[in-house]
């Protein structure tokens, strides 16, 4: 029987690339690494891979036996959410990775609802970017993260993993209360304002960035930061303007003016999983949770819209 361990070091040689990098993201050193995937080697008695100048490539061989790895892995962990399920209730510790954003707003009503439906299921939530929680989900680090897709950007669907969608969260502008940035009516009027923006290689960013230049806009970036409370801070001390999303809108932006943008942008939310283990009751819990939370988010449709 090959051993489960060098068959998942395997397939993360595959999904990474070299040693070192397994290395790095499982806290093994390098010599670690390559010493179990060596033993592999010679259990399965086939060349797995070789020497490409200074780096190490799996070869047909390994290739193939990394992809039937990940399908056992798959399989075993639909096994256990099997076995999980008979027990008939959500329990243990359930790891979740999410950006910013949800954590403000979603995450705490999530996990009151499961203390008080699920007292035996701990949730151990970890504040991450997709990019990052995305790595640490298929390393086994985490059991479930949140995700985000923007207006013309690429979805991101990871193999091996079950999306399910959340919500739809409206993208808001937040201006300040007072001067001539409040009363604006177009966007155009805001031309010659300071933003408050997302860094520009991230998601938000490039969407702020080409939503401002669609309408003519070359943004002056006077505060570059990913915190979207300490943007809105920026803006209600009459510094800069930002966009928002609307999942924070209600509870968060006193001392600022918000209004709804042109075209009414929205960005998508969802959770993903590892495929193996979708029908897992602590992730089935979350999920349900989550769903919940996410429908007691204020209506904001009363909000003032900004002209075409």
């Amino acid at each position: 029987m090959l051993n489960l361990h060098r068959l998942f070091l395997l397939r993360e040689l595959r999904r990474l690339g070299t040693m070192s990098a397994v290395a790095r993201v499982h806290s093994m050193s390098p010599s670690a690494v390559s010493q179990q995937l060596s033993h592999l080697e010679r259990e399965t008695k086939v060349t797995l891979f070789e020497q490409a100048g200074r780096k190490v490539v799996l070869t047909d061989a390994g290739m193939r036996l990394a992809r039937r790895a990940e399908d056992v892995l798959g399989l075993l962990e639909a096994a256990e959410s099997e076995l999980v399920a008979a027990q008939g209730e959500a329990g243990g510790v359930l790891r979740v990775a999410s950006f910013q954003t949800p954590l403000i707003a979603l995450a705490p009503r999530a996990v009151s609802v499961l203390e008080q439906r699920h007292p035996d299921l701990r949730i151990e939530i970890a504040q991450r970017e997709v990019e990052e929680a995305y790595l640490g989900l298929l390393a086994h680090r985490f059991e479930v993260i949140l995700g985000e897709d923007y207006p013309g950007g690429q979805q991101v669907v990871r193999r091996g993993t079950d999306r399910e969608h959340l919500l739809r969260d409206p993208l808001l502008l937040v201006v300040p209360d007072h001067g001539p940035a409040s009363e604006a009516r177009r966007l155009t009027d805001l031309a010659q304002m300071p933003w408050a923006l997302d860094p520009e290689n991230s998601r938000t960013g490039v969407w702020e960035r080409t939503y401002l230049r669609a309408a003519g806009i070359e943004p002056w970036v006077r505060f570059e930061t990913p915190d979207p409370l300490l943007q809105v801070h920026l803006v209600r001390s009459g510094h800069a303007a930002a966009f928002v999303p609307g999942i924070i809108a209600s509870e968060h932006l006193g001392g600022t003016r918000v209004r709804r943008l042109p075209g009414d942008p929205h960005r998508s939310l969802y959770t993903a999983a590892r495929a193996g283990a979708r029908e897992h009751p602590a992730l089935l819990a979350f999920r349900a949770a989550l769903l919940e939370a996410a429908g007691s988010i204020a209506d904001l449709t009363g909000l003032e819209p900004l002209a075409e």
